[in-house]
C-alpha cells in the first residue's frame, strides 16, 4: 500500500510566528503521514520540511524552476519542473490532503486547484473560503488530517 501524501502551503514569505507554526506542523504531520510535499522553497515550506524532517518523515519539493539548488536543505527529493507557477497544480494534486497556511496568490491559486480537484483543504489561520476546513491549531489540523487518511 502506498504512503499517504500530504501538503502544505503556504507563503514563500512568511512572519517568524507564521514559520514556527509551520514547523511544529511538519513535526507532528510526519507521525501521521509518510511524505509531505511542498513548493521547495523558502518561508512555510522551508519550515514545514524542515519540521517534517525532524519528525523523521520524507520530504518533495515541486519547484518552479529548473534548479535543482533552488530547494530548500529540508527537501530530500527535488523536482525541477520549468513550469512556473503551474507547479501549484502539481503540488496539491500529489497530495492526499493539504494543509493551507497564510500566504498570497499562489497559495489562493492552490487551495482553489483542491476545491476544483475535489482535494480536502484545511485552513489553518490562512484563508476562509467556502469549502475549505478551518483549523485554529496544529494540533485541530493534524486530527482533520489523520481523519481524512484513516
Amino acid at each position: 500500500m502506498s504512503k499517504k501524501v500530504v501538503s502544505v502551503i503556504g507563503g514563500r514569505q512568511c512572519a517568524k510566528e507564521v514559520e514556527q507554526i509551520a514547523h511544529e506542523l511538519g513535526k507532528k504531520l510526519a507521525k501521521v503521514v509518510g511524505i509531505l510535499v511542498s513548493g521547495g522553497l523558502t518561508g512555510t515550506m522551508r519550515a514545514a520540511c524542515s519540521g517534517f524532517k525532524a519528525g523523521g518523515g520524507l520530504t518533495v519539493g515541486i519547484l518552479p524552476g529548473y534548479d535543482k539548488q533552488d530547494a530548500n536543505e529540508f527537501v530530500d527529493i527535488v523536482i525541477p519542473t520549468g513550469i512556473g507557477l503551474a507547479r501549484n497544480v502539481l503540488v496539491v494534486k500529489s497530495a492526499d490532503v493539504v494543509v493551507a497556511l497564510p500566504g498570497e496568490a499562489g497559495t489562493l491559486s492552490e487551495i482553489a486547484y483542491c476545491l476544483q480537484l475535489d482535494i480536502p483543504v484545511i485552513s489553518l489561520n490562512s484563508w476562509d473560503i467556502e469549502g475549505v476546513i478551518k483549523a485554529n491549531t496544529v494540533d485541530e489540523a493534524v486530527a482533520v488530517v489523520k481523519d481524512i487518511i484513516k
